[in-house]
């Protein structure tokens, strides 16, 4: 299978790569750091898509920051401030969304593929009980209708293919170290593993659903 990873400098995409090519797959791996691939800009998102031949059976955007120009999440309305609210969105909802776009034309219309974002709980507006976080909450709510939106789209001229969001449990990382709390989390490679078991059995009837590393539908 032909892969391709955005974001696999990050915990959580490093994993995935490491993954994949353990088990034999040609995998393509993009990130900022190593590539200079820009989310926030759609002219590198463009370049950098437009060098990779079709066609990729798996894309795993594994990308996503709680802390943007040195704030950290809300707690209150008094936080709140228009400059990050944005960054927030340009990051994590609409960057993936710009990868979908430019990574259709890659996708088999005939053969199954999958199409993978990383959301979170606290995108989720039902299972919300705690306030707090707007922005990363609004950005990953966001990003989820985005994705489900575009796989109502996608299933017309692809209709093998599966698009998902899927939260990842809290794993290790650098972006969770702070917020984990008492929270148990689990090592990217544990993370890892139950993402790809969860995407690569969903099937195209379950495109466009949100759904947690053990495979469940989370409420939007």
């Amino acid at each position: 299978m032909r892969a391709l990873i955005i974001g696999a400098s990050g915990g959580i995409g490093a994993a995935l790569v490491a993954h994949l090519t353990e088990r034999g797959d040609d995998v393509t791996a993009l990130s900022r750091s190593t590539d200079g691939f820009d989310l926030t800009d759609e002219g590198s998102i463009a370049q950098h898509l437009g060098a990779v031949s079709a066609p990729i059976e798996m894309v795993f955007v594994a990308t996503g920051a709680l802390e943007l120009q040195g704030r950290a999440p809300e707690k209150t309305l008094r936080n709140l401030d228009s400059a990050a609210m944005a960054a927030q969105f340009a990051l994590n909802a609409t960057g993936p969304a710009l990868v979908l776009k430019h990574t259709l034309p890659l996708l088999p219309r005939d053969k199954p593929c999958h199409f993978a974002v990383l959301s979170a709980r606290v995108g989720s507006i039902g299972d919300n009980g705690l306030g707090g976080w707007y922005a990363y909450r609004a950005a990953k709510a966001a990003l989820n209708q985005l994705i489900h939106t575009a796989a109502i789209e996608i299933a017309r001229s692809h209709p093998k293919a599966v698009i998902a969001c899927l939260h990842p449990g809290t794993v290790a990382t650098p972006l969770t170290q702070k917020y984990a709390g008492n929270h148990p989390t689990v090592a990217p490679e544990v993370a890892a593993t139950n993402l790809l078991g969860v995407l690569e059995g969903l099937t195209p009837a379950q495109t466009g659903g949100f759904f947690d590393w053990q495979g469940k539908a989370i409420p939007w």
